[in-house]
C-alpha cells in the first residue's frame, strides 16, 4: 500500500497538516488499513525531503500545514497513470501456510483449509453487509463512494480466495488418490518455476 502517494493525493486538495491527514485516509479507506499519526509524519517527513511536499505555514490551532509541490503532482500523476505492479507480488500469509502444510507431519491441511474458508466467508459476509449499509445510505459524497469502492475489493478478494481455498482442497484429494508409498522427488532447479516478468 503506499500511504506516500495516499498522502500526496489527499494534499493535492490543499495544505493539510499530519492528523488531519490520517483522519482523512481512514475516511476515504473506511480505517481498511489504519494509520498512526507517526507513520504519516515520517513519511511527511521523506516527501519533503524528496521536494514532493513543502512545509505551508500553520492553521489556527498552531498545526504545521504541508502542501504539494509541482513535483509532488508530477509524482502523484505518474502513480495514477501506471498500473500496480503485480510481477513481484507480496508474500501471501496463508499460501505460504498451505505450500509449508502440504505433507507437514502432524498437520491435517484438509483442517487448515476449512478453518480458514469458515473465516474467509464470514468476513465476506461482514464487508456485504458493510455494502448493503453503504448502499442504503445512498453514497453522496466522494469518501463514501471510496469506502464503497475499497469494500467492494475486500468483497472480490475474499471470494477469490474462497474459491482457491475450494481448488487446493480439490487439488489435495487428487494428490491423495494417486499418492504412492515413494516419497516425490524434491524439486530440480530445472523443474523450479519462476513467475512471468
Amino acid at each position: 500500500m503506499s500511504i506516500r502517494h495516499g498522502l500526496l493525493a489527499l494534499l493535492e486538495h490543499g495544505p493539510r497538516y499530519g492528523s488531519q491527514l490520517r483522519t482523512e485516509f481512514e475516511s476515504r479507506t473506511g480505517a481498511t488499513w489504519p494509520l498512526n499519526v507517526g507513520q504519516v509524519y515520517t513519511t511527511l517527513s521523506r516527501l519533503e525531503r524528496d521536494g514532493m511536499v513543502a512545509p505551508d505555514g500553520e492553521d489556527d490551532a498552531g498545526h504545521a500545514l504541508y502542501a504539494i509541490t509541482e513535483e509532488g503532482r508530477d509524482e502523484l500523476k505518474s502513480w495514477y497513470e501506471a498500473p500496480v505492479d503485480r510481477t513481484s507480488p507480496a508474500r501471501d500469509e496463508l499460501a505460504i501456510k498451505l505450500a509449508m502444510a502440504v505433507g507437514a507431519p502432524g498437520v491435517d491441511i484438509r483442517a487448515v483449509i476449512q478453518s480458514q474458508r469458515h473465516h474467509t466467508v464470514k468476513a465476506m459476509q461482514d464487508y456485504t453487509r458493510l455494502k448493503a449499509q453503504a448502499l442504503t445510505a445512498a453514497p453522496a459524497n466522494r469518501d463514501e463512494v471510496a469506502w464503497l469502492l475499497v469494500l467492494e475489493q475486500l468483497i472480490f478478494q475474499a471470494e477469490a480466495e474462497a474459491r482457491w481455498l475450494d481448488h487446493c482442497e480439490s487439488r489435495l484429494a487428487r494428490l491423495a488418490e494417486t499418492a504412492t508409498a515413494t516419497p516425490a522427488p524434491s524439486p530440480t532447479r530445472a523443474t523450479r518455476r519462476k513467475l512471468p516478468r
